[in-house]
């Protein structure tokens, strides 16, 4: 099983043009193009009859009392989670690309509704849902990708995994909406293989080439 992407260097650098947020001299960070990456696949097992894909950034602050605050940085030996940016299952076996921007196209706030991608496919939420709460212009429900947007004062450097799954059915028994921990359950079972490329990603001055 195959993954592939042209849109950056497997291990290397995320542009900006996939991101949710870029370097900003003047304020830090601003909105930036949000363009879901080009994907594509080959080689699946016997047995597959689906197909599920999950983004996430392994390298999320556990404490968040230092993020983007002035004269404050976030320590790289900090205690990291996971921060999803994306969820989508039931990917027909028939679809083995997704290209650059086929499933974001922009940053939409207060989350994209119902996002664009293969027919069939189900798109779950995002943490950006829970990132966003109770904030009056941000606030919904994020469905589908949106990239990253670590923070700027952050001294670690952020990796987003692209992970797919094959799945041994045709859907997966989750409710609406869900998100990436109900899909991970769901899973179980039912993984014949997986694969994942890298990128990383980061919007702080000091850790820019």
């Amino acid at each position: 099983m195959q993954l592939t992407t042209s849109s950056f260097p497997t291990g290397g650098t995320i542009p900006a043009e996939f991101a949710f947020a870029e370097a900003d001299p003047e304020t830090h960070a601003r909105l930036a193009g949000n363009r879901s990456p080009q994907l594509a696949w080959g080689d699946l097992p016997d047995g597959t009859r689906s197909l599920a894909l999950i983004c996430v950034d392994t390298d999320a602050p556990t404490v968040a009392d230092d993020v983007n605050q002035e004269g404050r940085s976030v320590p790289a030996d900090l205690p990291r989670a996971d921060f999803h940016h994306w969820v989508m299952i039931d990917i027909p076996v028939t679809c083995t690309e997704l290209a650059a921007g086929a499933c974001s196209d922009g940053v939409t706030a207060g989350g994209k509704h119902d996002p664009a991608g293969p027919e069939g496919a189900r798109q779950g939420l995002n943490d950006y849902t829970s990132w966003f709460a109770g904030d009056d212009d941000m606030g919904g429900q994020y469905l589908g990708y949106d990239g990253p947007a670590p923070p700027w004062n952050d001294e670690r450097v952020h990796h987003y995994h692209f992970q797919l799954h094959a799945i041994d059915v045709e859907s997966l028994d989750v409710g609406s909406p869900f998100g990436t921990p109900d899909v991970r359950s769901a899973m179980e079972g039912h993984i014949l293989e997986r694969v994942e490329i890298v990128g990383s990603y980061t919007q702080n001055p000091a850790l820019l080439g």
